[in-house]
């Protein structure tokens, strides 16, 4: 196979005749500083880390918010020879075993974040992974039973939906509790995880960190996250003003909503399609009693003017008849009459009069017992309060075995409970509607343009988070009420400087009728200035994709150039796999990976699809009998839902979500946002999917100049020097898209310091180092000097001996490098370390106001 060269010919091609000369004015050059009479330089840029640890969920009306101040990285236990072994065996789950048998799974230095931990292990436990331990700055700030912590038996804040366990995801386990560190971060099992995730944010300093608190119980926090679906997590923004105009569309129509006209920031975008019915197929878990009673608690909206309860049940269970109460007081009684064919779903509604309603925020609920051929059933539960003469979507309960960490969210209990269980059903439906209205969710774009550019591109469906069809979707940004004329609902906060417009345009062969749009909106003057190209803030984007996977080829969800932020996706996987070979959702099988400013290194790369979407094992209850593809609904992950022939797909088709706000992937220069489909993006299937980001076309790094260790013309021009040096050349590949394409390239180990001299942009705001190494031993470490000052330790614990390059990024502060023109870089490798490894150093310039990054110094 050809291989691909990772030394550069550029430098050394013009070491010739006067080579020399050139050499020695290059190193003037690099070593000279600036003259006292030399005008000042220009200020250098704020770089900011983002929101820190509570901060991250506090200060969602802030997801635009530019991050270049940090890297977003990731342990995991995906298969490092490019294989499918990603935990299966444990192979590659422990970075190293202490000498106490403890699996390290993740290890840094430095000022940072724990912001997502996953794991799977059987689908329905993680108990045989034992303990897990957190350190932070050296002090243990969890410890103890990884299955209790994830069932939420430590307490407040590692309380559901900040953990949640294999119940609430349909098999995996997460905790999403961000836990900030300011100089080193360890993670232990007492057992091998075999599967697993820790995504962590990296800092160049560790101004506003604060370790993390495990006695703070962030009861804003969680209260906040458990209204996900059904309320804004936003603050509400003072001079909040909703406009609603009419829709109605003919097939190829199109309509134009202008919104504000001077800086503002839209808050809130609110579809109603009454035309659009609930897709049939519906999985549910729920629970009976008889004799007995439920009871439980639901937020309502003190302003209201009544409140309308909805009941989902199975009518196969004849004459149910309950009353129900409201705070003690009866209200009404639910009954059913015959039996309906079994499989079928029913739904109920009960109006509360304002009397026993009005001027709250909760109201207790009690069903009790009156009669029934066999028990009283149920299964969910939404209540809507009728505001302003319209019915808003104020809280919802999933009840049963699935959903007991909500449940207890809400109080729920049951006395005489007989019976529980998951519920595959179909709602009655006219098939030509149900298809009538997909082809509307599908055909209908939302385009919305903020500043004379079209940024939002999508299918309604997909945008607010279901591209099947019309589901019950629910995710900490966005929630879809499929009650009777229930709404679709985004939450995405979306800045502008002059003004914005928001479009429907009807690409589906059904005319639009009856339907309302409603945009909710405030002023805000400090936008046009952190809006500018160069500034803080950046534009919403919903970037849709949609087309066949090819084989050999990742489905890419983004590509984006300039600087931004990658908030998340929703995902429709039509699988063209039939029955009889491979499993029909073996695409599932299929690792995301994420490639920031131009690595060649992923610095996200995971285990499968449905791990990526925070579950396990193909979306498996298996409490239910193994079943695979169930839905399930977390703040931030979830599957919407599953389709088959019945529901006009061809074999099995998917559509789940993945959000990841402390997570959130920043970038400064470009980011690639990929998933395989299949273990080698080998499974046919139809792509579907809608990618959430804040970005601007200006990037925020510019590449000032490279290093090449490797190459005798570079070193001389930058001065390089390294002390017990090795020198030689690897034949390797780079993880993820490149673990089957060799590169090669020149090599060194250094056991003593390493040192050159690297131009900067004057105006810089920090730097950040990327480093081309061989990975082939880890836990490589070096002190990192900038003139002379002590920045940190670059510390790289990954190793890999089949792919063996590497690429991996430091960040330097502004403090050490602003107003210089160029910095010298010494690396001491640490004492009992192995050998420090560096093929390429790569400097790039954090740039703001002013700068022209095409201009660079040292640029190729």
């Amino acid at each position: 196979m050809a291989t691909n060269s990772v030394v550069p010919s550029r430098l050394s091609g013009r070491a010739g005749r006067g080579g020399a000369a050139l050499v020695m004015a290059a190193l003037a050059c690099l070593t000279m500083t600036v003259a006292p009479a030399q005008a000042a330089p220009a200020a250098a840029p704020t770089v900011s880390k983002g929101p820190v640890g509570w901060d991250t969920y506090r200060s969602l009306n802030g997801l635009e918010r530019l991050r270049p101040g940090e890297q977003v990285k990731q342990f995991s236990s995906f298969d490092r020879t490019g294989g499918n072994d990603d935990g299966f065996e444990g192979t590659y789950s422990c970075l190293r075993n202490r000498s106490d048998g403890r699996c390290v799974i993740a290890d840094a230095r430095g000022a940072g974040e724990i912001s997502s931990l996953w794991f799977t292990y059987a689908a329905n436990s993680v108990a045989a992974i034992g303990e897990i331990t957190i350190e932070l700055d050296g002090r243990t700030v969890l410890q103890g039973s990884l299955q209790d912590i994830v069932n939420g038996a430590k307490g407040a804040p590692f309380v559901w939906p900040l953990v949640g366990n294999s119940a609430d995801t349909m098999g995996g386990t997460v905790i999403k509790v961000p836990m900030p560190y300011t100089s080193s971060m360890r993670i232990t099992t007492q057992n091998n995880p075999h599967f697993y995730h820790v995504t962590y944010r990296q800092f160049a300093d560790a101004a506003g960190v604060r370790t993390f608190d495990p006695t703070d119980k962030a009861l804003d926090v969680v209260e906040r996250l458990r209204g996900y679906g059904v309320r804004d997590p936003k603050p509400a923004a003072p001079g909040a003003r909703t406009e609603r105009t009419g829709v109605e569309l003919p097939p190829g129509g199109a309509m134009s909503v202008p919104v504000g006209s001077g800086p503002g920031r839209i808050s809130q975008l609110q579809l109603r399609l009454p035309q659009v019915v609930t897709a049939p197929a519906i999985y549910d878990d729920g629970r009976a009693f008889k004799p007995g009673s439920s009871s439980f608690s639901m937020a309502i909206d003190p302003a209201n003017d009544g409140v309308r309860l909805t009941r989902r049940y199975d009518p196969k269970i004849a004459e149910q008849h309950s009353i129900v109460l409201v705070d003690g007081q009866q209200v009404g009684e639910w009954r059913t009459g015959a039996a309906t064919p079994p499989d079928t779903w029913g739904d109920l509604t009960m109006d509360i009069p304002k009397s026993l309603t009005g001027g709250k925020s909760r109201i207790g609920i009690t069903n009790r017992f009156v009669s029934s051929s066999f028990d009283i059933n149920e299964f969910r539960y939404d209540v809507h309060s009728k505001v302003g003469g319209e019915w808003v979507h104020t809280d919802l309960l999933d009840v049963g075995p699935n959903h007991r960490n909500e449940e207890a969210a809400h109080g729920y209990q049951i006395l005489g409970q007989r019976w529980e269980g998951l519920g595959v059903f179909r709602y009655p439906s006219d098939p030509a509607r149900v298809a009538a209205s997909d082809a509307v969710l599908e055909g209908l774009r939302l385009r919305v343009s903020f500043d004379g550019r079209t940024t939002v591109d999508s299918p309604v469906g997909e945008f607010f988070g279901s591209g099947l069809g019309k589901y019950a979707a629910r995710n900490l940004m966005s929630g879809i009420d499929t009650t009777e004329n229930g709404a679709f609902t985004s939450w995405w906060p979306m800045p502008f400087a002059e003004g914005a417009k928001v479009e429907l345009v009807n690409g589906s062969t059904e005319p639009v009728q009856a339907g309302s749009l409603a945009i909710t909106s405030a002023p805000d003057v400090t936008l046009p200035g952190d809006l500018a190209g160069d500034g803080t803030l950046g534009y919403f984007n919903a970037t849709h994709q949609r087309g066949d996977t090819v084989p050999g080829k990742e489905w890419n969800f983004l590509t984006a150039e300039g600087k931004g932020v990658f908030y998340g996706v929703t995902t429709t996987m039509r699988g063209h796999i039939p029955p009889g070979g491979d499993h029909q959702m073996s695409y599932l099988e299929g690792d995301e990976r994420v490639y920031a400013d131009g690595s060649a290194s992923p610095s996200l790369i995971g285990t499968g699809s449905e791990d990526f979407y925070e579950s396990g094992w193909y979306f498996m209850d298996q409490e239910a009998g193994n079943r695979e593809g169930v839905s399930y609904a977390m703040p931030q992950a979830g599957l919407v839902s599953h389709e088959n022939a019945a529901d006009g797909c061809q074999y099995v088709c998917l559509n789940a979500y993945r959000l990841m706000v402390a997570d959130a992937v920043p970038f400064g220069s470009s980011l690639e946002f990929d998933i395989e489909h299949g273990p080698n993006s080998d499974r046919a299937a139809n792509y579907s999917s809608t990618a959430y980001w804040y970005g601007q076309p200006s990037p925020s790094l510019a590449k000032t100049d490279t290093v090449d260790a490797a190459d005798d013309a570079s070193r001389a021009l930058h001065g390089y020097s390294a002390t017990g040096e090795t020198r030689g050349t690897l034949t390797s590949t780079f993880e993820g898209r490149g673990d089957t394409t060799p590169v090669t390239g020149g090599t060194t180990s250094a056991t003593g310091p390493v040192r050159f001299t690297a131009k900067v942009e004057q105006a810089n705001g920090g730097l950040r180092l990327h480093r081309v190494s061989d990975q082939a031993n880890g836990f490589q470490r070096a002190n990192v000097f900038i003139d002379d000052r002590l920045v940190g330790e670059w510390y790289q614990p990954l190793t890999n001996g089949h792919s063996r390059w590497l690429e991996d990024g430091f960040d330097i502060p502004a403090a050490l490098t602003g107003g210089k023109a160029a910095v010298q870089v010494r690396l001491e490798p640490v004492g009992g370390a192995p050998a420090w490894s560096g093929s390429r150093y790569t400097v790039f310039s954090q740039i703001g106001p002013g700068v022209d990054a095409a201009a660079g110094p040292g640029l190729d």
